[in-house]
């Protein structure tokens, strides 16, 4: 089944959305101050800024 440009293009917005919620709520999260737990948050939210930076340039370009 074939997906017409409009809809590949809502489909990537909802991507960079969850994206960028799911990097909110990285931000939120309190690892009490466990090193490792701290670590794996940033580099978490860094994926997901990342991620949201990918989807950006795929709207752009497809736009």
């Amino acid at each position: 089944m074939r997906h017409s440009k409009k809809d590949f293009i809502f489909r990537i917005k909802i991507c960079r959305k969850e994206s960028k919620e799911s990097r909110y709520w990285l931000r939120l999260i309190n690892s009490n101050g466990t090193i490792n737990q701290e670590k794996e948050r940033n580099e978490l939210i860094q994926e997901s800024t990342e991620l949201m930076n990918i989807f950006g340039a795929i709207i752009r370009k497809s736009e």
